[in-house]
């Protein structure tokens, strides 16, 4: 029997939910990623945000075009420095979780031990980009 989630991730098959990916104009959002362009998802709380990034993620990956990956990184708002190194290890325990890639442990360890703590997301991504498929 369904019921009304309200908190943490909608599960389908137990939630009562709208698809998340006719709650906005996905053609547009498509055409954005496409031409490389940015864009934000910005709404109240509890409205299926989260549900819809992680339902275009699931929905990119498979395409083999984009390598698409959804991260919290809230924790990572207290300094910089700290918070940088808190969103290479987010993107790394995601990598792992979501998208089965557990060889990025060691590339995050070599990139916060041996890079300016400014740079070390900017070099974690160039590095990833460089290795994924």
């Amino acid at each position: 029997m369904c019921f009304f989630n309200t908190e943490g991730l909608v599960r389908p098959a137990e939630h009562y939910c709208i698809p998340p990916l006719g709650r906005w104009d996905l053609e547009v959002v498509l055409k954005l990623i496409d031409r490389q362009k940015y864009f934000l998802l910005h709404a109240s709380r509890q409205t299926g945000k989260t549900s819809c990034l992680l339902t275009l993620m699931e929905r990119l990956n498979p395409e083999g075009r984009y390598r698409a990956l959804y991260v919290n990184i809230e924790a990572a708002r207290e300094r910089v420095e700290v918070g940088l190194s808190t969103v290479v290890q987010a993107i790394t325990n995601g990598a792992s979780w979501r998208l089965g890639e557990a060889g990025f442990l060691d590339l995050a360890r070599e990139v916060l031990t041996g890079s300016a703590p400014m740079l070390a997301l900017e070099t974690f991504l160039t590095r990833w980009c460089a290795r994924s498929p």
